[in-house]
């Protein structure tokens, strides 16, 4: 299944995304608490995850979407939707909007761009809206 640039993927298509997120959280951090994981979702289907190991020196950490972004652009392919997942103590999955960083990462796939954020009444919940909305006025608009 491939979804054109400006299309909107199917409910169960970022389903797959979410519940492709857990699944790597769930195998690679195996019981372990305060972890987490990113899945994005490329123009072809295809699904690819990411995470970032515990670097000693915190400051060398890097976002867990940067694994699938350097992975999309290795394969040619758009990023249709992105997603990041952290799994607390109490073992929820909170849903993390991404940050500054992978917000430019992902400009480049354009401001159409699914991106999960966290429900305003459940964190666990994840809301997809486009880059544009998280970023209505970034810099790149005014060219």
């Amino acid at each position: 299944m491939e979804f054109a640039q400006d299309s909107v993927p199917a409910a169960d298509a970022l389903e797959r995304v979410i519940a492709t997120c857990r699944g790597l959280i769930k195998e690679r951090f195996n019981g372990k608490p305060e972890h987490g994981a990113a899945a994005v979702l490329l123009g072809d289907g295809s699904i690819l995850t990411g995470t970032s190991p515990d670097f000693p020196n915190p400051s060398t950490t890097v976002c867990h979407e940067t694994e699938p972004y350097l992975a999309a652009f290795r394969l040619g392919q758009p990023i249709v939707a992105s997603v990041c997942l952290h799994k607390n103590i109490e073992g929820q999955f909170l849903v993390l909007s991404p940050c500054g960083i992978c917000q430019e990462r992902l400009v480049m796939h354009g401001t159409g761009t699914l991106v999960g954020v966290p429900n305003t009444e459940d964190f666990t919940r994840v809301q997809w809206v486009p880059l544009e909305s998280i970023m209505p006025r970034h810099w790149l608009s005014v060219f």
